[in-house]
């Protein structure tokens, strides 16, 4: 669903009066959030007893995939991984649930955010372990981009989260105009 790599491509934002943001399409629509949950087993973790890292980024391009297409109900590639910020380990045995939505839109691209929680499922306490976003293109006919629905953001919490989106888009845009990373 959203693996392997596409390119992006730079779409302008603008914030409407109405609270419509970004995308091409003449219908903007909201981005509803995507709940994924799952068990960490043993084979999941590292020697730490921990919820492995990788596996946790391949659970939130999965989420973040899903929340992408469910939005603009084209096929999407991975066109990055943007920052990605492990707060709390995730144990073996608790249960991990994925919280992903479209947090901000371009011509044909999307920044998905994604919350990671761990959960001990025998006290039912929870707590936030892991805040990230990723970088989704639409692909259409020929496999090019491909423009995307506007954003409708209406509660300040959108907002705050279209906001940050924005920023992770320019520092992704200046990160490969600069050659991307050094070795």
């Amino acid at each position: 669903l959203s693996s392997g790599y596409g390119r992006g491509v730079a779409g302008k934002c603008r914030l409407a009066p109405t609270g419509i943001l970004g995308g091409m399409a003449e219908t903007p629509i909201a981005s509803e959030w995507v709940t994924n949950v799952d068990i960490v087993f043993p084979h999941h973790a590292n020697p730490l007893g921990t919820l492995f890292g990788g596996r946790v980024l391949a659970l939130m391009d999965i989420a973040g995939g899903i929340a992408a297409v469910r939005f603009c109900r084209l096929p999407v590639v991975t066109a990055s991984t943007e920052p990605v910020d492990f707060h709390n380990p995730i144990l073996v045995g608790e249960i991990i649930e994925l919280k992903s939505r479209v947090a901000w839109v371009g011509r044909s691209s999307m920044i998905v955010r994604c919350e990671v929680f761990g959960e001990n499922p025998l006290s039912g306490e929870r707590r936030l372990c892991t805040v990230g976003h990723l970088n989704f293109v639409a692909i259409g006919e020929g496999g090019k981009p491909t423009p995307v629905p506007r954003l409708r953001v209406v509660t300040a919490l959108e907002q705050q989260h279209w906001q940050i989106a924005a920023q992770v888009r320019e520092a992704s845009l200046l990160r490969r105009q600069q050659g991307g990373y050094s070795h």
